[in-house]
């Protein structure tokens, strides 16, 4: 975003003939907040796993389930705001348990461990590469197959299904915050 606000406070540097390489910026910086992986996509030290006491998992995803039709914001972590997928699923977790996760997906991928597919619980973390790299997108497990998440820009929270094929081809990997 501060790349985006950058440029466009100097658009008037810009010359005529430069039209394409703005276009360019522009299209560039879009692209960047189309993400859902949160203002943060750096994933820093790695930290120590949260454990969570398994009990809270239906709290976490009544939280989750709560938010339904909230609509999609870009860095969102509120009902108020929006949310982005990272935002959901740190609101959820909060509301519910009073952790506080990181921002990103990929830092809350460093904080969780990682679960088979076979062994996802409701209340699991399901991880998708939807912007070229690993766990750049986040939901949260239901059970059945099915997983709730803030997809996209001009979206709304909603729940998806793990075959759906857009989900199925980008599927990363399952991964847990709670200790059994």
């Amino acid at each position: 975003m501060a790349i985006f606000l950058f440029f466009f406070a100097h658009i008037r540097q810009f010359s005529a003939n430069s039209g394409n390489v703005l276009l360019f910026v522009l299209i560039v910086a879009a692209a960047g907040l189309s993400g859902c992986a949160g203002p943060s996509q750096v994933a820093g030290p790695r930290t120590a796993p949260i454990g969570i006491d398994a009990a809270h998992r239906t709290d976490v995803v009544m939280a989750a389930m709560s938010m339904l039709g909230a609509q999609y914001k870009y860095g969102g972590s509120s009902p108020d705001q929006g949310f982005d997928c990272s935002g959901l699923v740190a609101y959820a977790v909060d509301i519910a348990t009073q952790v506080k996760l990181p921002r990103s997906t990929a830092q809350i991928a460093s904080v969780s461990q990682p679960v088979s597919r076979r062994s996802l619980s409701a209340g699991d973390l399901v991880f998708f590469n939807t912007l070229r790299r690993p766990n750049s997108h986040v939901g949260i497990y239901l059970g059945d197959g099915q997983f709730i998440n803030a997809p996209s820009s001009g979206g709304r929270v909603r729940i998806d299904s793990m075959s759906n094929p857009y989900f199925a081809k980008r599927f990363d990997g399952a991964r847990t915050l709670f200790q059994e």
